[in-house]
């Protein structure tokens, strides 16, 4: 029930961040977003460390959709809280997105191979269902949608074992050109 509430709650704050976007309302998205947020993290076995995953990912999709806003591939409607910088409801949507992590995308942590691939598939496509409803606009679709799929192909392994190492509990497979101190340990 939990990971069908978690995966529920992240559809509401994503739809309500793109379609608040798409009919100028950019900071209703958001307000649901924090909401989800808080809620996460009142029921959180460790909320703290769920906090510095929230962060975490909030920083990386400053970085990463700030540079793709940069390279005049892609443009936001609006919402934008500093100029050159990603507007605030798509770093709502980052911090959405790392709700998820150890909950209804804990999966993931069976594989590091399979994140890369869900981060490298299913990022741009989120992108491009956000340009669909006018959430976002793809100036330079091709470009855009190749620089989404390595940046998420990165990003989504890296959020993955971040997750799991705030979280201290699940054995992340790791390929064997890794180093094996990147591995988490069991605990209890």
């Amino acid at each position: 029930m939990k990971l069908l509430i978690n995966f529920a709650c992240f559809q509401l704050g994503w739809f309500a961040c793109v379609l608040g976007a798409a009919n100028g309302i950019p900071w209703a998205g958001p307000m649901i977003v924090t909401l989800v947020v808080a809620i996460h993290l009142l029921i959180a076995q460790r909320p703290g460390l769920d906090l510095w995953l929230v962060a975490a990912a909030m920083a990386v999709g400053l970085v990463a959709d700030s540079l793709l806003l940069a390279s005049g591939w892609i443009s936001y409607p609006n919402g934008y809280w500093v100029p050159g910088l990603a507007p605030y409801w798509i770093i709502a949507m980052w911090a959405l997105f790392a709700t998820t992590l150890n909950v209804s995308m804990r999966w993931l942590r069976g594989s590091l191979p399979l994140a890369v691939l869900m981060g490298a598939v299913g990022g741009p496509l989120s992108y491009l269902a956000g340009a669909k409803l006018g959430g976002i606009e793809l100036l330079a679709p091709i470009w855009a949608m190749s620089a989404l799929a390595v940046i998420w192909a990165l990003v989504m392994p890296f959020l993955t074992l971040l997750s799991c190492r705030l979280d201290g509990m699940t054995e992340v497979a790791i390929p064997d050109f890794v180093q094996s101190d990147w591995r988490v340990s069991t605990h209890g």
